[in-house]
């Protein structure tokens, strides 16, 4: 009983710091992707780029290479990590060896792969950017255009994890359920929803894309990170009419139980 009752807390604890660890790495990663980009465009003026160097000396600049190659093999790291884990062998070898741990290790993981990808990003400040807002007035509306689709995204991001049962998704339902013998939470979802949720791994698609590509000023560094985190989202999903129409269903019903409970409140 008393060993019992340590490896339960000895897991919910390794959760928990897991959860901690995966949220602070959220909030570097918007910071990251949405935040510092805006910010060197705020005012319409931007450090991010060298306008004045011509593209063919800045192609061959072994530096600016150098910086490309680099961020390059960043975002091969983090697709690397995403991807292997994900892949059903090595799922099951997880499993096998982690048992309740086994989301938190995946979700750790992810959040090493990013915090790498972050701290030891290199800017490419020595070649021209792809464009660049300067005109003005739009050299200040358009920072601010941004900044506020960003936001705007972002809420839409965590409200869909939020929906998408956020504890499951960190592993913290995984091991909640272990230390009460209440079994895989997954076992306890519809076939329809375990067949769309192994196929759409990224339901945050369409948000991403649009907060990787939205920018003032489209640098080349940032040009690699928005083509292959695209390209992957895009390769992630599987959807097929048979989810789709799962998710009509779904909808519907919600729908339907929310005017039966209006028209009960009345």
């Amino acid at each position: 009983m008393a060993s019992g009752s340590v490896r339960g807390g000895a897991l919910c604890a390794v959760s928990l710091v897991n959860f901690a660890f995966v949220f602070v790495t959220g909030s570097d990663f918007i910071r990251f992707v949405s935040f510092r980009t805006i910010y060197h465009n705020i005012t319409g003026e931007t450090t991010l780029c060298r306008d004045s160097v011509p593209w063919s000396a800045a192609l061959r600049d072994p530096w600016v290479l150098c910086c490309l190659l680099w961020d390059g093999c960043l975002v091969a790291l983090f697709v690397l990590q995403h991807s292997v884990l994900a892949w059903n062998p090595v799922k099951r070898v997880c499993e096998r060896s982690l048992g309740a741990l086994n989301r938190t290790f995946y979700c750790c993981t992810t959040a090493l792969a990013l915090q790498v990808l972050m701290r030891c990003w290199q800017p490419v400040t020595g070649a021209p950017c792809l464009w660049s807002v300067r005109t003005a007035p739009w050299s200040i509306w358009f920072p601010l255009i941004c900044f506020s689709l960003h936001f705007v995204c972002w809420a839409l991001i965590c409200s869909i994890f939020m929906i998408f049962d956020y504890s499951e998704l960190m592993g913290i339902k995984q091991v909640y359920n272990t230390c009460f013998g209440l079994g895989d939470p997954l076992a306890d979802k519809a076939p329809g929803a375990q067949r769309l949720l192994s196929h759409l791994r990224h339901p945050v698609c369409l948000e991403l894309m649009l907060v990787l590509w939205l920018v003032p000023a489209l640098s080349l560094d940032r040009l690699v990170l928005a083509m292959v985190m695209s390209l992957y989202l895009l390769l992630g999903h599987s959807l097929d009419t048979q989810d789709l129409a799962y998710l009509c269903v779904h909808f519907r019903r919600r729908l339907v139980s929310k005017e039966d409970s209006d028209w009960k409140g009345k």
